[in-house]
């Protein structure tokens, strides 16, 4: 198995807690920091630029970015600057943003697609160093080049789901992320729409979201994630969808609710996510490792104190890679 592991960041998290997560996370070689941007919480580019700047090998990845939230040249002038922070050590994320929240701010677009290639497009070439000139339907740039573009390439992955989203961004980008629920099957099923395995270079990204839930006794876990599992269900999306089990899932859950999702069969949880014994959390991963994922952002609890004890359930499951 060869993943790079991290803790996401969950949104109702303090700001301030961020120094705390980053220097846990650097005391390994190979630890990520994944920075959630939903509206209208805790900003990512400010808590990158805390847990890099306090840090010495922490990787950052910025996941992910509403494409209408900022102007391209804006976006691309503080990816900039992260990445001369900690040269090497960022990661960016673009996505479409929840459509709700863009209404909100009044930045809804008409084409969600046009607007994350067009924007990403942009991003990418001014990131290269490149003048970039263009006239689209969103982006508009007249001469517009980054006095001080990284000195390191810095991937440019989108943050989406769909099949049409996931072929922009086997067109355009550096990778994708996708959110969780992402079973290895959703994995499969997504790389599908990439053409990831049409493409001449190894370079594209599989970044993915996991919710952890690691205790002494499966069922426990279970028990504890049964009510996520449900608020899926209430709301599919593809991730749900490409399960093998997606059907028998909903008839499940349509039939006998939350407890009929806890005892569901073992093996639906282990392809659920990182949920159970230490034995079933690492089968998970190990699984999305065969499927192609090159990076897992595991989700904590949402509760502070708990996300500590699950700082040091990291620390386990980094030591138990092969």
């Amino acid at each position: 198995m060869s993943l790079h592991l991290g803790l996401a960041f969950d949104r109702t998290f303090p700001a301030s807690f961020v120094l705390e997560v980053a220097s846990r996370l650097d005391r390994h070689d190979d630890a990520r920091l994944w920075l959630i941007e939903d509206c209208f919480h805790t900003a990512a580019q400010p808590l990158a630029a805390a847990a890099l700047a306090t840090t010495t090998r922490l990787n950052v990845g910025l996941g992910i970015l509403p494409a209408v939230a900022r102007n391209p040249a804006i976006a691309a002038m503080e990816i900039a600057t992260l990445a001369e922070l900690a040269p090497g050590r960022i990661i960016a994320g673009i996505g479409h943003g929840v459509q709700s929240w863009m209404g909100q701010m009044g930045v809804r677009p008409e084409s969600p697609l046009t607007t994350l290639e067009e924007v990403t497009v942009a991003v990418k070439r001014l990131l290269a160093g490149e003048e970039v000139t263009t006239q689209g339907s969103v982006v508009s740039l007249d001469a517009v080049k980054l006095e001080a573009p990284p000195s390191q390439p810095v991937p440019v992955i989108s943050g989406v789901r769909g099949p049409k989203s996931l072929a922009l961004a086997g067109r355009v980008a550096d990778g994708v992320l996708l959110a969780e629920p992402a079973a290895p099957s959703y994995v499969r099923w997504a790389h599908q729409h990439t053409r990831v395995g049409d493409r001449a270079d190894d370079d594209f990204i599989t970044a993915v979201y996991s919710p952890l839930c690691l205790t002494d006794d499966a069922t426990q876990a279970h028990q504890l994630m049964a009510p996520w599992v449900a608020g899926q269900l209430a709301d599919p999306n593809a991730g749900v969808a490409a399960l093998p089990f997606a059907e028998e899932l909903q008839a499940r859950f349509a039939d006998g609710g939350d407890a009929a999702l806890v005892d569901m069969p073992h093996e639906w949880w282990t392809e659920i996510g990182p949920i159970g014994t230490l034995d079933d959390v690492m089968g998970h991963l190990g699984a999305l490792a065969d499927a192609g994922v090159d990076h897992v952002g595991l989700f904590p609890a949402p509760d502070v104190e708990v996300a500590r004890r699950q700082l040091d359930q990291l620390d386990t499951l980094m030591a138990a890679q092969p």
